[in-house]
């Protein structure tokens, strides 16, 4: 695509995110159906590896998270629909050569979430 045109390009973006959409919807499905198999079928071993995935993030240090509260999320339908959520939402932050930069939201550092250029100007 480096050699496109711009109008080109900006009519090749859709359909490029709705394949990504698209992509992402399978293999998030596909993740989230193994894990969730995995999960009944070999429940002891998923909760080391889910507990092992925790200590990345630290969340097993905090003594307020106990595995009986958020392990068994893993890999539910409300699981799938929030990482394709996320997932999507970063499809929409991607910047092209010659297009107007993504406007993505910000969080400032009283908690307040603002867009980027509203932030950037002060608003």
């Amino acid at each position: 695509m480096a050699g496109s045109s711009p109008h080109t390009l900006a009519a090749e973006l859709p359909i490029r995110v709705f394949l990504q959409k698209i992509w992402i919807l399978f293999h998030v499905t596909a993740c989230v159906v193994v894990g969730k198999t995995l999960l009944i079928l070999f429940p002891e071993a998923m909760k080391r590896y889910i507990l092992k995935q925790g200590e990345k993030s630290r969340m097993n240090q905090n003594p307020k998270f106990s595995y009986e509260n958020w392990g068994p999320t893993f890999f539910s339908f409300k699981y799938l629909l929030f990482v394709l959520k996320v997932k999507w939402k970063r499809l929409e932050d991607e910047a092209y050569e010659g297009h107007p930069a993504p406007n993505t939201p910000v969080v400032t550092s009283n908690g307040e979430v603002r867009q980027l250029l509203a932030f950037m100007q002060g608003q």
